[in-house]
């Protein structure tokens, strides 16, 4: 056991993983590095193409050692696992790296997107399967608080079973010749990019939610928003609305679940959760609407911003937390991932797949 500071600053005593880190961008400063002081994750050593950056992160977030090319890091240093946050121009570079920690015998952890092909993820696969090691995957989507109440709820007995399903997302279409020069040429097209890059999101909570969809039709706005229709075996119809254009102020997401038995759940923003139930109204014959007890009523969740909590903070709302901890956690305790897995980033990639068939017709999966 080693000392560790817990929730409320206190310390304590427990186990952490020792780590490296991959990256030292905007996206890893602001939102992975400054998660591991609540996680059980120790910070090692420190790697980046810019070796003089990589030292003030190793500065900065309390890491013991500074490289300027990963293999070194791997080769010099004894983890558990590694955190791989990078950029790329064209296609993920993950799969790559990736495959480096596995064959060094490291566990790692990879943000999004994972990949541009299931090909890669299979890839992943096979050689995870072969080191004994375990992949997550940055999918946080899964882990905001907000959609894990949501998921509580929609799998309780009172919820019934779900019908049907409304995402909203904020994301451009590419077009038909976007996507095809981005498959099968060389070129950078940042179209494709960012829709691979994006899609995760929803993506990632409709697989987290209903598992992997049955087909999909959509169709694409001529200023690039969408609609898209996903069928699943179980009867659930997924509407993705992908909402280019429209104002990124006042909240960009809302997700709606909607039962067979009078319930439906509301995410608001990922923040505000709502249980909307039917109360005993009979038409035409209540001369009140106050009408049912508080177990009918619809119930709602929401943070409040006036104390300084930890689930009001950025790095819990937006499940930075959740996800890490996950990781570390199964480590530690050596069992495999709940969430962020292999196999769903192999099924969101292959969402992304299905949409790079075209739209205006039924694609199976």
């Amino acid at each position: 056991m080693e000392k560790k500071i817990d929730f409320t600053g206190r310390l304590t005593s427990g186990k952490k993983i020792r780590a490296g880190f991959i990256g030292c961008g905007s996206h890893s400063f602001r939102n992975v590095y400054p998660a591991f002081q609540f996680c059980d994750v120790d910070l090692v050593a420190v790697c980046d193409l810019d070796a003089e950056k990589a030292e003030a992160f190793c500065r900065q977030f309390g890491a013991q050692r500074s490289y300027g090319d990963y293999h070194e890091m791997l080769a010099k240093e004894t983890l558990d696992a590694v955190f791989v946050v990078v950029g790329y121009s064209k296609r993920p570079v993950y799969p790559a790296i990736a495959l480096d920690c596995l064959r060094a015998g490291v566990n790692v952890w990879i943000e999004k997107p994972p990949a541009s092909s299931c090909a890669e993820i299979e890839a992943l696969q096979e050689a995870a399967r072969e080191t004994g090691k375990t992949v997550g995957v940055g999918l946080k989507k899964m882990f905001f608080p907000a959609n894990e109440k949501a998921m509580e709820i929609m799998q309780s007995e009172d919820f019934g079973h779900p019908s049907l399903a409304s995402i909203q997302y904020p994301q451009y279409v590419p077009t038909a010749e976007e996507f095809d020069a981005y498959l099968h040429t060389d070129a950078e097209v940042p179209a494709v990019r960012w829709f691979l890059d994006h899609l995760c999101h929803p993506a990632s909570l409709m697989v987290a939610l209903f598992g992997m969809p049955k087909t999909l039709y959509y169709e694409r706005s001529a200023a690039g928003a969408g609609s898209a229709v996903f069928t699943y075996e179980s009867g659930v119809v997924v509407n993705l609305m992908l909402t280019h254009g429209a104002s990124s102020n006042g909240g960009m997401e809302r997700t709606m679940i909607v039962s067979d038995r009078g319930r439906h759940i509301v995410v608001d923003n990922n923040i505000r959760v709502e249980y909307h139930r039917n109360a005993s109204l009979p038409y035409g014959a209540s001369p009140s609407y106050y009408a049912g007890d508080t177990s009918e009523a619809t119930a709602v969740w929401e943070p409040e911003f006036s104390l300084g909590q930890l689930y009001n903070k950025g790095l819990f709302l937006l499940g930075y937390y959740n996800e890490i901890q996950e990781f570390a956690s199964a480590l530690l305790e050596k069992r495999p991932l709940k969430k962020g897995t292999l196999a769903q980033a192999w099924q969101v990639t292959r969402i992304f797949e299905k949409f790079a068939e075209g739209s205006g017709r039924l694609l199976v999966f």
